[in-house]
C-alpha cells in the first residue's frame, strides 16, 4: 500500500467515525452528563488526530519543496 493510500484511509476512518459521534449526539444517543463529556472527548480526539495528519503532511511537502525560491519581483525594480 503506497503511503499517500494509507494516509487516505486513516482520515476517511477518522472523519466517519467523527460524523459517526456527532449524529449520535445531535439524534439524541446522550441519556447523561457522563456519556456526553466522553463522547466529547472522542470529538476534540479526532479533530486533533485530523490536525496532527494535516501539520505533519504540510511539514512533509515543505522539505520536499526545500531550496527552490521563486522571485517575483519585476527586474529591474529597486532591491528592499
Amino acid at each position: 500500500m503506497e503511503d499517500q493510500d494509507f494516509i487516505t484511509k486513516i482520515r476517511r476512518i477518522i472523519k466517519m467515525r467523527h460524523d459517526d459521534v456527532v449524529a449520535a449526539m445531535v439524534s439524541g444517543g446522550v441519556d447523561n452528563m457522563e456519556k456526553y463529556q466522553y463522547m466529547l472527548g472522542q470529538l476534540r480526539t479526532y479533530q486533533y488526530m485530523s490536525q496532527e495528519i494535516s501539520s505533519l503532511l504540510e511539514k512533509k511537502e515543505q522539505k520536499e519543496n526545500d531550496g527552490t525560491v521563486i522571485s517575483i519581483k519585476p527586474k529591474g525594480s529597486p532591491k528592499t
